[in-house]
């Protein structure tokens, strides 16, 4: 069991675990586990880690929708900083514990400022990283916000 799923259980949150077989050659991640689970993309979430005022020891995470870019402008407006880009992938790692492909939101290894694109609550589930890449968890957006201490945030560029 990777650290998501051992944090649901221990919380006692409710999800559901949906594998596939990930495809080595394949570096869309959240794009392949829509398709390899038949979902639609607008309810399958990628997480990302961004880098506070360009330091990279100081991270924050991104969820929204694999089929949008995030928005830099907003996220660095939902954290009430100056700016934010893209976590180097190294930095990522160390912070969450989990290799880039299969970041989950939930059980990194360091907490984080969490943000969830407010587009989740229009799901009565959603579907994120279960931790590794080939291994997603659904469970509803509120439970994703309780699970990570999350707030809701517009994080989409238009």
């Amino acid at each position: 069991m990777t650290p998501a799923i051992n944090y649901l259980k221990q919380a006692k949150i409710p999800y559901n675990a949906h594998s596939y077989q990930h495809d080595p050659n394949i570096t869309d991640f959240g794009q392949e586990a829509a398709e390899k689970l038949g979902l639609d993309p607008e309810q399958t979430y990628k997480t990302l880690l961004v880098a506070i005022n360009g330091d990279q020891k100081k991270l924050a995470v991104m969820i929204l929708p694999v089929s949008h870019l995030l928005s830099l402008k907003k996220a660095a407006k939902a954290l009430k900083v100056k700016k934010v880009e893209m976590a180097q992938i190294d930095a990522a790692q160390k912070s969450s514990g989990y290799l880039v492909g299969g970041i989950s939101p939930i059980g990194q290894k360091k907490a984080l400022p969490t943000f969830i694109d407010q587009s989740a609550v229009q799901w009565d589930l959603m579907y994120v990283s279960g931790g590794k890449r080939g291994l997603d968890i659904s469970l509803k957006p509120q439970d994703l916000a309780r699970a990570t201490k999350g707030e809701f945030a517009d994080l989409r560029d238009e």
